[in-house]
């Protein structure tokens, strides 16, 4: 896929405490909605498995700073295998595109057991790409990063800011992705919660006001380098 024919966005992370987490939120549920796949209190699971090459790469291009990039994962909400993404997220400079599939659970059991020869004539062409850098990369699930994510949506500028927390790693091997009690373990000895914000060409001045907070600065945060430190 050409990347002159994606739609590419902007994100910013930082990290932020409990309290302006409190702050940000109440802010926030005035103006804006909440996710579709979220519960009554505005919360729900993301478990997603990247993929890695033998000499690791991905973490690689991502501790040096490569400006441009790609990633995939495969991903659930709130352990519900009914319904599964294979995703490819790229970064170009400081913008962010992502392409993604579903695919069935019988689908992603056969790609965690290696079984991958029917990949190379799917129907869907992220299966195919990901098929070919399998076999030519060496391409491998790796490893498992779970968290929840409570998500404020503004349409205006087709606005996401999402504030994650409890971010943690699978412990198992990757064939257990779909277990519903997975043993997980803390990426960081101290809490720590990341605000994501994603737009298109423009951030509202009204977002902007609402996610302002002192002292806060732009990371480079990444939840899968984060999970590296397990293995």
């Amino acid at each position: 896929m050409h990347t002159n024919a994606l739609k590419f966005r902007h994100e910013l992370k930082y990290y932020i405490t409990e309290a302006d987490y409190m702050t940000i939120r109440s802010r926030l549920r005035n103006i804006a909605g909440p996710d579709p796949f979220a519960d009554e209190n505005g919360i729900y699971s993301i478990r997603s498995l990247y993929f890695e090459t033998p000499g690791d790469k991905v973490l690689q291009e991502k501790l040096t700073g490569v400006r441009n990039r790609e990633k995939f994962r495969i991903r659930i909400y709130n352990c519900d295998s009914s319904f599964i993404r294979l995703e490819k997220k790229l970064k170009i400079s400081t913008a962010t595109s992502k392409v993604s599939c579903l695919i069935s659970r019988e689908e992603a059991d056969n790609i965690l057991s290696g079984d991958i020869a029917w990949m190379k004539d799917a129907d869907r062409e992220l299966l195919r790409e990901l098929y070919s850098k399998m076999k030519f990369q060496q391409l491998r699930p790796k490893t498992i990063v779970e968290y929840e994510r409570e998500c404020f949506i503004y349409k205006p500028g087709n606005v996401r800011v999402s504030i994650d927390s409890n971010i943690r790693t699978g412990i198992t091997n990757t064939t257990k992705f779909f277990e519903t009690f997975l043993p997980t373990a803390k990426t960081f000895g101290v809490p720590v919660i990341i605000m994501e914000i994603k737009y298109d060409n423009f951030l509202p001045s009204i977002i902007r006001a609402m996610v302002q907070l002192p002292n806060r600065r732009v990371t480079a945060f990444s939840k899968y380098a984060s999970a590296r430190m397990f293995g």
